[in-house]
């Protein structure tokens, strides 16, 4: 049996316990990210279809709330697995931090899961069975639930990212000021942040399916009315995200500089900086940790300069500033940010585009913009890993900034059972949640069906269970 300190390809106990982690994450935030944008949508298509009257609201909500159950099953079951790897993998953290990070996961079950779940059932299957003001009100719930419980979960990242209102007492750290803890310095940009990242992300989503069954020829009223919601989404929150992203920005520069440096691949000492040249925007570069420096980089004089200090000459500490020990590993974040900024730019673009295309009247007719839009299906998802790669990379070497680094919250594990429980992670989860995926797919490249939901339903005849085991069953 190997132990923690030795070695398979190249990764210890440690490495795998973080890879771990990340990949798990990874799967999991996909899927709260689209129940929070779609929980909104379906809120926001029942309340149109009560206002109005109008069939095509009332076919799109059943058309998103199929999908929506099964994203929100496969998000439950991810969250479920993640949750336990504080214990098994992270357990020198857990009982280090648990007095503040336990609670906080506590208030998220019970104010938030308790409420989506207890209100899902009547939002699936009470459609015929309750009043429209009582199924309505279930919706909303749903809704609330899944933005208190995003907010309970950024809560607890953020303390992680910038931590306050504690003590620490025989090396446990000690809630002192929860009103400090939960509003931690970037507990609020964090929030809004990620908050339109998932409105940003389902947008997409929908718009992609729509756009998609409009090029298959699948052009009906809810295929326009999709891309047309979806579009107005993009052209408003699109600019916001980007004014929420500088904010966050300039607040992860006063708590978290080293961070900062290394997405902006600047290296240079803060007392050795040339004041009348300002600091470049790295475009492009190749940075080398080892090296200290950028071999290959691609620059707009001041720009960074000006997006950080506001000033054409404004300066901060570069990455030589922190001590080797102390930086976070520089290719990733260089590289995640710029993804993150790039696919950010390409939905601007878009919601710029739509405008234009529905002032010309071609916003349904431009293969073009249509193809683009069915490409940019999965960017707002990719955009989101990006984010979180940039955020929790960035963090390190700390597991809580500026308190416990990493290497001392990780559980003692050898190193041949993290490696070997990664392994199983990876195949279950492709095979489970491949499954998932393929039938989601599956489901939004149809049209909605008309008056879907109009006959009543029986204790006798709830059919989602029959209906994923006919789509898996050879049904065209």
């Amino acid at each position: 049996m190997l132990t923690a300190q030795e070695t398979i390809l190249g990764f210890n106990a440690l490495d795998f316990a973080r890879v771990q982690f990340a990949f798990t994450i990874s799967f999991h935030i996909v899927f709260p990210a689209l129940t929070i944008g779609l929980a909104s949508y379906l809120a926001v298509l029942e309340g149109f279809w009560l206002k109005t009257g109008k069939q095509v609201y009332k076919d799109l909500y059943h058309y998103w709330l199929k999908i929506f159950g099964v994203i929100f099953g496969m998000g439950v079951v991810s969250g479920l697995v993640m949750s336990y790897q504080f214990g098994t993998n992270w357990g020198s953290f857990s009982e280090f931090a648990g007095g503040v990070t336990g609670p906080l996961l506590a208030y998220e079950v019970l104010t938030a899961f308790f409420m989506e779940a207890g209100f899902l059932g009547v939002m699936m299957f009470g459609w015929n069975r309750v009043g429209r003001g009582l199924h309505f009100f279930a919706t909303l719930m749903v809704t609330v639930g899944t933005l208190i419980s995003m907010t309970w979960i950024i809560a607890s990242n953020s303390w992680m990212q910038t931590p306050q209102g504690f003590s620490i007492v025989n090396n446990i750290v000690i809630p002192t000021d929860w009103w400090a803890i939960v509003f931690n310095p970037s507990f609020p940009y964090r929030l809004v942040h990620m908050a339109m990242a998932a409105f940003l992300a389902t947008s997409l989503f929908v718009g992609a399916s729509a756009a998609w069954q409009i090029l298959r020829k699948q052009d009906t009223d809810a295929g326009r009315v999709m891309l047309s919601m979806s579009m107005w989404m993009l052209m408003f929150v699109a600019p916001l995200q980007i004014l929420a992203g500088d904010m966050h920005g300039l607040n992860t520069l006063e708590y978290q500089p080293a961070k900062i440096a290394a997405m902006e691949g600047h290296w240079e000492k803060l007392s050795e900086a040339k004041t009348d040249k300002g600091m470049p925007l790295v475009l492009f570069a190749i940075p080398s940790q080892t090296q200290e420096k950028n071999l290959f980089s691609i620059e707009i004089p001041h720009v960074s300069s000006l997006i950080l200090t506001h000033s054409l000459n404004g300066q901060i500490k570069g990455l030589k500033d922190f001590a080797v020990e102390d930086r976070p590993n520089v290719n990733v974040l260089f590289w995640s940010f710029r993804i993150m900024v790039a696919l950010g730019s390409a939905m601007l673009l878009a919601g710029l585009a739509s405008a234009y295309l529905r002032y010309k009247k071609q916003l349904y007719t431009s293969k073009i913009f249509l193809w683009a839009i069915t490409l940019m299906g999965p960017t707002g998802l990719i955009a989101i890993l990006a984010g979180w790669i940039t955020t929790e990379a960035g963090r390190q070497p700390w597991v809580v900034y500026g308190v416990m680094r990493t290497k001392d919250a990780v559980s003692l594990h050898d190193v041949s059972t993290l490696a070997l429980s990664l392994a199983l992670f990876v195949f279950v989860y492709i095979f489970v949640f491949g499954i998932g995926v393929a039938y989601v797919l599956r489901l939004i490249r149809k049209p909605p069906v008309t008056h879907e939901g109009d006959e009543p339903i029986g204790h006798d005849n709830i059919r989602l269970p029959v209906a994923i085991a006919s789509e898996f069953g050879g049904r065209s």
